[in-house]
């Protein structure tokens, strides 16, 4: 197990397109900097499985080194996706603000088929980063684009289940240049776009926090033999009191 920017070293298959991660990036991140489309998801949850109470409050669940490590993973992406149930209980910003960024921000990807998000969100109405706020075209926004929304804010509207479906979703973002992409939440669409098999990596930071009942992290259809349970190469990275478990799900 190694701490937080401790060096890794790499074996066959996490060959890279450099040599070395750059100096200011913990070699733990390396394979993430090859080349090619890249899509991967992060959570943090409680010993016993939950990302926030039964309120929704989440804050915060781990502590400040995962969120310096969901910085990191922000900064080595073209766009950062998160559902708007998430967006509207955390309010979220989506920058990279505890890690070196590299060119220019990632992307804020909002999917809201209902057009639930808040006129008065920080990613509408603050421009640290572009916006793109996607709703269903039946929904009431969707069929009624407003015309006074920010500059950084672009709204796109698509049929819900292209929304809704891992698959399409990866598409509609790869059609806009978008390859590289971290789904940041909430536990739904983490766990929709792990049954789908979009997901090149997968990182869990484990709080040693007992929440009992709350928001759960991970929910997808399993197996009824556990030998048959997706059991797939793992690595694991000390942040403070958690740990964070890196699952690759793809090569």
């Amino acid at each position: 197990m190694n701490t937080f920017g401790a060096s890794l070293p790499s074996g066959p298959d996490d060959a890279v397109g450099h040599e070395t991660a750059p100096p200011d990036l913990p070699e733990f991140y390396a394979p993430l900097l090859r080349e090619g489309p890249l899509v991967v998801a992060q959570l943090g949850q409680s010993l016993d499985g939950f990302i926030a109470s039964r309120t929704g409050d989440a804050e915060f669940v781990t502590g400040p080194e995962d969120r310096r490590h969901l910085h990191v993973l922000r900064s080595l992406v073209d766009a950062v996706v998160v559902g708007a149930a998430t967006a509207v209980v955390d309010d979220c910003r989506l920058t990279v603000r505890d890690a070196p960024r590299r060119g220019a921000p990632p992307v804020r990807v909002v999917l809201d088929p209902r057009g639930i998000l808040t006129r008065d969100a920080r990613l509408l109405t603050e421009p640290d980063a572009p916006t793109l706020w996607f709703v269903a075209d039946d929904s009431e926004i969707g069929a009624a684009p407003p015309t006074d929304l920010a500059p950084h804010v672009e709204l796109a509207a698509h049929p819900e289940a292209h929304l809704r479906e891992p698959d399409s979703l990866v598409a509609i973002l790869a059609e806009r240049g978008f390859t590289r992409v971290l789904v940041e939440g909430g536990g739904r669409l983490v766990s929709a776009c792990l049954a789908a098999g979009v997901l090149d990596r997968l990182y869990v930071t484990s709080a040693p926090v007992l929440i009992g009942d709350g928001i759960p992290g991970l929910r997808f259809t399993g197996h009824d033999v556990l030998a048959h349970a997706l059991r797939p190469p793992s690595r694991r990275l000390v942040l403070g009191d958690d740990v964070c478990t890196e699952l690759r799900l793809r090569d």
